[in-house]
C-alpha cells in the first residue's frame, strides 16, 4: 500500500495543510474524523480526497505532509496541494500594504488547492448565497448519493460523481437534497458536459479574460464563480474572485479599485494583489486575504 512523508523544511513557505483544506477554497477533500469547519486543528487529522478513482489521504504532522493512498500518489499530492509553489518568493515580492502583511502573517503556510475542474465547478455553482459549512456538507451529498464506491484500507469513500452520473440525476432529486434553486443549474451543467457540449477545460490556454468568459457558459456560472473555478482548478493564479468578503476589502481597504463593473473592478483589484508588475499571483494573495477576513476574531 503505498505511502510516503513530504517534509515540510522542503517546501518554501512551509504548509499549513488545516487552513488550506478549510479555508473555502476546496469542497473536495474530507476530514476523516467529521469534524470539518469545526475549528478542530489539535493533533493530526487524516484529510481524503478521491480523484480518477484513487483514494488520497494526507496528514501533518510537526515536520511532514504525511500521504497514504491507493496508488503512488506523491506527485499528485504535490500537484493537488501545489506543494512546489514558492510562497516565500510569492510573498516577498508581494505589495507593501499593511491588511496585506497582516493576512500574510495570520494564514503563513496557506496554499492555493488544484482540485480537478468538473467537481470544482459544481462546487462553485452550489456556492452562491451559501456559508462553507453548507456548501462543504452539499458536495458531500452529492458524491454519496451519486458518486462510485471505493473500498480503500477497511473504509468506504465515495468518488465525486462524474457527468454522466450527475446528469443521471432529475432536478427534484437534487432539491430534495437541498439544493434548491442550484438544482436545474447543476443538472444542466452536468449535461452540458457529459454531451460533450462545453467542458471546463476548454477554458485552457486562453487569455485569462476569454477563459472567465468561456466558464460562463455554463448554466448558474457568473464572473464570480467562474473566477473560483479558474483560480482554484484551472491554474489562473491572476483569478481575484469577487465575492462578498473581497467586495469588503475592497470597500474597507482599497476603495480606489471599486470600478463599478465586475470586469473593472476586478482587473483594478488584480493589479493591486499582483505580485510584479502585472496581476501574477494576484489570486494567491486575494485567498490569504478572505481567510484573513472571514475567520480573525
Amino acid at each position: 500500500m503505498p505511502t510516503g512523508a513530504i517534509p515540510t523544511a522542503s517546501l518554501s513557505g512551509g504548509m499549513d495543510l488545516h487552513i488550506t483544506l478549510e479555508s473555502g477554497q476546496s469542497y473536495l477533500w474530507r476530514r476523516e474524523d467529521g469534524r470539518m469547519y469545526e475549528n478542530a486543528d489539535e493533533g493530526s487529522p487524516w484529510y481524503y480526497t478521491v480523484v480518477d478513482g484513487d483514494v488520497i489521504r494526507v496528514r501533518q504532522t510537526e515536520s511532514t505532509i504525511d500521504w497514504h493512498a491507493s496508488t503512488d500518489a506523491e506527485g499528485l499530492v504535490r500537484e493537488l496541494l501545489r506543494l512546489d509553489d514558492d510562497l516565500d518568493g510569492i510573498f516577498g515580492a508581494a505589495p507593501d500594504e499593511p491588511m496585506l502583511d497582516e493576512a500574510y502573517e495570520y494564514a503563513k503556510g496557506l496554499r492555493l488547492v488544484n482540485d480537478p475542474s468538473f467537481p470544482t465547478l459544481i462546487s462553485f455553482i452550489l456556492s452562491q448565497q451559501m456559508r462553507v459549512e453548507r456548501i462543504h456538507s452539499m458536495t458531500t451529498t452529492l458524491a454519496r448519493e451519486y458518486g462510485r464506491e471505493i473500498a480503500f484500507d477497511g473504509r468506504t469513500y465515495h468518488a465525486f460523481p462524474t457527468p454522466e452520473e450527475l446528469a443521471g440525476a432529475t432536478e427534484s432529486e437534487l432539491r430534495e437534497l437541498g439544493l434548491g434553486y442550484r438544482a436545474p443549474y447543476v443538472v444542466r451543467t452536468a449535461e452540458m458536459v457529459a454531451e460533450g457540449e462545453a467542458h471546463p477545460n476548454e477554458a485552457l490556454g486562453l487569455p485569462y479574460e476569454d477563459a472567465r468568459e468561456s466558464l460562463t457558459r455554463f448554466v448558474g456560472v457568473g464572473d464570480k464563480v467562474a473566477d473560483c473555478v479558474l483560480l482554484f482548478s484551472l491554474d489562473y493564479l491572476e483569478a481575484v474572485p469577487l465575492d462578498t468578503w473581497i467586495r469588503t476589502a475592497i470597500e474597507e481597504y482599497f476603495p480606489d479599485c471599486d470600478r463599478g463593473s465586475y470586469a473593472d473592478t476586478s482587473r483594478a483589484i488584480r493589479r493591486r494583489f499582483g505580485v510584479g508588475d502585472g496581476d501574477d499571483y494576484a489570486g494567491y494573495v486575494q485567498t490569504y486575504v478572505f481567510h484573513y477576513l472571514r475567520t480573525r476574531e
